[in-house]
C-alpha cells in the first residue's frame, strides 16, 4: 500500500495559554479604586487656633492581578463657582503629588491633612488619580473613575 504524497498538518495550542490582550480604555481607567476615610464631622475652636487641621486616609486598592504605576495629584480644585459656593475652599497641607507603584491586588494607604479657614460643608473628594500598567509603553497615566463627593462639615465650638 502507498502513503498519499501529502500529509495533512494539525496545528494546536493549549487551552490555558495566556494571550495578551490590550486592555480596554474602560479596563484602564479601573484599576485603581480608591475611598476616603476620615471623620462626618469635625468639631474645632477656631477661636484658640485658626487653622483646623482633619486627618485624612487615602486608601488606594490595586483592582488588577498586574503591576500599577500610580500618581496622586492633590492640586486639583472644583472650577465651576457653584461647587465653591457650596462646599468652600480647603487646602491639602504637605506633599502635593505622590508616585507610588502597587502590586496585584494590593492596597496602599496615604495618610492626609486638610487644612479649613472656617466652618462648612467641604468636597474632599478632589484627589486625582492616575495608573497605567507598568509594562505598558504609554506616555501618560490614564485617569481613574472618581468615586462620590466625600462630604465633611466642620463646625467651630
Amino acid at each position: 500500500q502507498e502513503l498519499p504524497e501529502t500529509v495533512l498538518l494539525k496545528f494546536f495550542r493549549p487551552e490555558n495559554t495566556p494571550v495578551p490582550a490590550r486592555p480596554t480604555p474602560e479596563q484602564l481607567s479601573n484599576l485603581i479604586k480608591t475611598s476616603l476615610h476620615y471623620p462626618e464631622s469635625f468639631n474645632h475652636s477656631f477661636h484658640q487656633k485658626s487653622l483646623c487641621l482633619v486627618p485624612v486616609t487615602l486608601l488606594l486598592s490595586n483592582c488588577s492581578q498586574a503591576v500599577v504605576d500610580v500618581m496622586i495629584d492633590l492640586r486639583h480644585k472644583p472650577t465651576s463657582s457653584e461647587a465653591l459656593e457650596i462646599h468652600g475652599s480647603f487646602t491639602w497641607l504637605g506633599q502635593t503629588q505622590y508616585k507610588l507603584q502597587l502590586k496585584g491586588q494590593e492596597v496602599y494607604s496615604l495618610q492626609l491633612k486638610a487644612c479649613f479657614v472656617h466652618t462648612g460643608v467641604y468636597n474632599l473628594g478632589t484627589p486625582r488619580v492616575f495608573a497605567k500598567l507598568v509594562d505598558q509603553v504609554t506616555l501618560f497615566e490614564t485617569s481613574q473613575q472618581n468615586s462620590m463627593p466625600a462630604l465633611i462639615i466642620i463646625n467651630n465650638v
